[in-house]
């Protein structure tokens, strides 16, 4: 048996951060780790089709705060804020009566979210779309984005096929070995009518660093300075054979005789 290690946990305290953050004694721990596991369960069926990637639990004395990564915010808000009144109340019931708030931070670039970038993949193999298909298109639209690397990955019984096995597809850079680089992962499931597909994603993004330069990509190069090179017709013309001098005189031009 190959022995696994979740991306997310792998790097921890070193460029990722915990999704549940709080203490609790011996005699908390569990009540307050079921309703955890009551409050994903809840907001993932619930918020569906609002492309929620993320869901982080914080715990204070009588507060529990609840911050929703989700590419639509306008989904999950609701109209004047109904659909953020109605799960505060269902989500305080499961904490014993606890004050609720929740917090809403927009994804802007969904293509370079791993966990939608699978569910993606996920909805369209629902639909019966091939599965080639599905992630070529992926791996294609997260390069172009500006990622460094993905690496998608689908077993089940794909296509139907009585057999079940595994695909993948990769692109780019994908250490996964190399804790400073920074792997975002994702898994999904697709409930098929002949059974469930497992999607996986690793996608390597680059560091975010406030006002640091972004580097230039190929096709910008060449659709800025044409197919000839980096700058285009900048570089001078290369010189041809009967355009050369003779050796001998290279040191001084030649001097026309009367």
């Amino acid at each position: 048996m190959g022995q696994k290690v979740n991306p997310i946990g792998f790097r921890l305290a070193v460029n990722k951060d915990w999704r549940s953050k709080w203490y609790a004694s011996e005699q908390d721990f569990a009540d307050f780790l079921h309703a955890d596991l009551k409050i994903r369960a809840y907001l993932k069926g619930k918020l569906s089709s609002a492309a929620l990637s993320k869901i982080v639990i914080e715990r204070a004395w009588n507060l529990v705060r609840i911050t929703l990564h989700t590419a639509r915010p306008g989904l999950v808000i609701g109209r004047k804020g109904q659909e953020i009144e109605l799960m505060s109340g269902e989500i305080s019931n499961m904490c014993g009566g606890k004050q609720v708030k929740i917090d809403i931070m927009e994804i802007r670039q969904p293509e370079l979210d791993a966990q939608l970038v699978a569910e993606s993949v996920a909805t369209q193999l629902e639909r019966r779309i091939s599965f080639r298909r599905a992630m070529k298109r992926a791996v294609q639209t997260a390069m172009d984005m500006g990622a460094d690397g993905i690496r998608i990955r689908c077993a089940g019984r794909l296509g139907g096929a009585d057999i079940a096995r595994a695909e993948f597809y990769r692109q780019g850079k994908v250490p996964l070995q190399t804790l400073r680089s920074n792997i975002d992962y994702g898994f999904a499931e697709a409930r098929t009518v002949y059974g469930i597909i497992g999607i996986k994603c690793w996608l390597n993004r680059k560091p975010e660093v406030e006002g640091a330069p972004q580097p230039e990509r190929r096709n910008d190069r060449e659709r800025r300075g044409g197919a000839g090179g980096r700058d285009g017709d900048r570089r001078p013309p290369r010189q041809g054979v009967g355009d050369r001098q003779p050796r001998g005189d290279r040191s001084a031009p030649a001097v026309e005789q009367a």
